[in-house]
């Protein structure tokens, strides 16, 4: 069957072939019982071919596991364990199921990791090219959620990992690929390897599947948690507006990785503006009360803390290391007066 169309063997018959080895039923209902003690939570995003990836250098399995990251992470940020995947495929005519079934693999492999219970998945044609459309849902405990502090000025501001590292990761690619159809000679395999930890960042990202369990362990409760896909900048943005409040980020606290700032000399690209509206970074951001400070830099030691929130008058503001207070702008956002 591995090497019939779509046409030839049909969308049921294929979608029960990409389920085969996988310990999730095709066709089965996303749907479970919250008997009056959970919060549930629900997620989707869509992803374009030629818009939020190139299938040129993207590897299939990469991509489909950073879709199902793409609602996973926005569980997580609200302390929601995963629970139902739905996946819907715009299939173009030049991939075949094999290539399907590599894409899908990716899906599996993140689902497991995140614990989903159910996964759906819908196969469907498309005239321009690929299209991912995944959704998600998940559950919070209701203790989980009335222990939740409500925001407050001073709050301790918190990342998971290095900012501007998946941005510059996708800028190397997107040179090479200039490179390679303008046929010019260059060394990609020793770049590519150079900057790993970079294309990394931004094929394959990484998320902490054990974080909600994490929290409870440590009785920390957030006062908030996002998920930054669009930079630091939108995400900081949105905290304001959902909390009423400011935010202070300090410059020389934003987490890089090691070769961020040379590589950004090579590309003439500001590592600070890469992290702040850079964008793909995939990574959470937590505010914390100030008096779990000790307990959280012991728990969550992958974490790093660079800034905090601050009265409304404040603003949204990247705090340089001179002292000076520069007004964060995002796409989107209208700038602040």
């Amino acid at each position: 069957m591995t090497d019939k169309s779509f046409a030839e063997i049909g969308k049921v018959e294929a979608i029960r072939e990409l389920f085969k080895g996988t310990p999730y039923k095709a066709f089965s209902t996303c749907r479970f019982e919250a008997p009056g003690r959970e919060y549930v939570s629900h997620f989707s995003r869509v992803l374009l071919e030629g818009i939020d990836f190139n299938l040129v250098y993207f590897p299939l399995k990469h991509l489909g596991y950073k879709s199902v990251l793409s609602v996973s992470g926005e569980l997580l940020a609200q302390q929601a364990r995963p629970n139902t995947l739905s996946v819907n495929l715009g299939i173009s005519s030049k991939l075949d199921l094999e290539q399907i079934r590599e894409l899908w693999s990716g899906m599996v492999t993140a689902a497991r990791e995140f614990g989903y219970k159910s996964v759906y998945l819908d196969l469907n044609p498309s005239r321009n090219g690929l299209c991912i459309s995944v959704s998600a849902t998940g559950e919070t405990s209701l203790l989980n959620t009335r222990r939740r502090p409500a925001p407050k000025s001073k709050d301790l501001i918190c990342v998971s990992g290095a900012l501007g590292a998946a941005y510059m990761g996708m800028q190397i690619l997107e040179k090479e690929l200039v490179r390679f159809n303008e046929g010019e000679h260059s060394d990609r395999n020793k770049i590519l390897e150079r900057n790993k930890m970079l294309v990394g960042a931004y094929l394959k990202p990484e998320l902490p599947s054990s974080l909600v369990q994490q929290f409870e362990n440590s009785e920390i409760s957030p006062s908030s948690g996002y998920f930054i896909t669009h930079g630091l900048a939108d995400t900081l943005k949105r905290l304001s507006a959902d909390t009423g409040l400011g935010a202070k980020v300090y410059a020389d606290k934003i987490p890089f990785e090691g070769n961020t700032f040379q590589l950004g000399r090579e590309l003439n690209i500001d590592p600070i503006s890469a992290a702040m509206n850079g964008g793909e970074d995939y990574k959470l951001l937590f505010t914390v009360p100030i008096l779990q400070l000790d307990k959280f830099r012991h728990d969550f030691q992958t974490f790093d803390i660079i800034g905090h929130l601050a009265q409304k008058e404040a603003g949204t503001v990247l705090v340089l290391p001179d002292g000076r207070e520069m007004p964060l702008r995002a796409q989107g956002w209208r700038e602040e007066e």
